[in-house]
């Protein structure tokens, strides 16, 4: 459902949207500026799913190389529910709980990927810290620190050759949306990109920002990962209110059509992945009309039902479609 509360400008301009952003230090923002999302959004429990939140809570998973030995924070910008880059239904009632994971299991445990796992899961890992904000004014606007974090704390996952950690957010209580951004640092006063860090998901919940009043249409940019073994892939996507089209890109795609959902509906459609895009991320991009901005849920699943990551710098770069071009001399 398209939401008629009011985002300011100023989140924008706060965390840099406005801003050219160079590559190296946007480089472990999460949403990414390459993404063009606004923010991440997680609604309290007692906000009906049809706002774009299918269960009120997110998980993101940072990866720092194998070698490095430096302290690194993962910083959180806007954590309290109750300003005004957040979406009041109300008044501001809601509470969120940020929780820090390392250790064995914390991506390596049955389920830990799951996009969709079964209400009162208990996230896999151990629990290094958490926290619970609801109207704050010490940390509305500003950044929130979740470490220093020693790389040797979280789990070792030889697929990507590095240590990762967990962020699980949930919404306690309330109605209101709790809107707010990740950036992997190695400074806790400043944004310093990890060298060779990342981050990722397997289910997105992020706001779609608002079209211009000109009507120029606004697009966003998603980027699975599709490993060796994917041979087709199922995208699912919530309460995107059939405001938006979804085409898919890649090194061998050039637009594919994929199913939107309607108000607090999923829909889902499957496409094949052909040997040119494994190891390769696709862009998942979305464009919308509306002057009203729209929060959402997506996930992508292989065909066997496993989540694929959503990196926040995508691995292999934006992809861009390849021409076959069939050149032949006629006599």
């Amino acid at each position: 459902m398209a939401k008629l509360f009011y985002t300011p400008l100023g989140w924008l301009a706060l965390t840099g949207l406005l801003l050219p952003l160079a590559g190296p230090a946007a480089a472990q923002a999460v949403p990414n500026p390459v993404e063009k999302l606004e923010s991440l959004v997680t609604f309290g429990p007692q906000a009906p799913t049809a706002w774009g939140d299918d269960d009120h809570s997110q998980t993101f998973f940072f990866l720092v190389p194998a070698t490095r030995r430096e302290p690194f924070y993962i910083r959180v910008f806007d954590p309290d529910c109750g300003g005004t880059l957040d979406a009041k239904i109300g008044e501001f009632n809601t509470r969120t709980e940020f929780s820090l994971y390392g250790g064995p299991g914390t991506h390596s445990a049955p389920g830990a990927t799951n996009p969709r796992p079964a209400p009162g899961t208990v996230p896999s890992g151990r629990l290094l810290k958490q926290q619970a904000f609801g109207v704050d004014p010490a940390t509305n606007g500003k950044y929130w620190n979740l470490g220093p974090l020693n790389p040797l704390e979280g789990e070792l996952v030889e697929q990507f050759k590095g240590y990762v950690y967990k962020v699980v957010v949930r919404g306690l209580s309330g109605n209101d949306g709790n809107l707010y951004r990740f950036f992997l640092s190695s400074s806790p006063s400043s944004d310093v990109p990890v060298p060779g860090g990342n981050a990722f998901t397997y289910k997105y919940c992020f706001r779609i920002p608002a079209g211009p009043p000109s009507g120029r249409p606004v697009t966003v940019h998603l980027y699975p990962f599709a490993d060796e073994n994917v041979v087709s892939i199922k995208q699912s996507n919530f309460d995107l209110d059939n405001t938006a089209k979804l085409t898919v890109f890649s090194v061998a795609k050039n637009g594919h059509d994929a199913a939107v959902s309607g108000d607090g509906q999923w829909a889902s459609s499957v496409l094949p992945i052909t040997p040119q895009e494994h190891g390769l991320s696709l862009d998942l991009r979305l464009t919308s009309t509306s002057k009203i901005f729209n929060d959402a849920t997506f996930y992508v699943t292989d065909q066997y039902d496993k989540a694929l990551p959503f990196f926040a710098v995508p691995l292999g770069g934006p992809p861009r479609y390849k021409y076959d071009i069939d050149m032949r001399i006629h006599r």
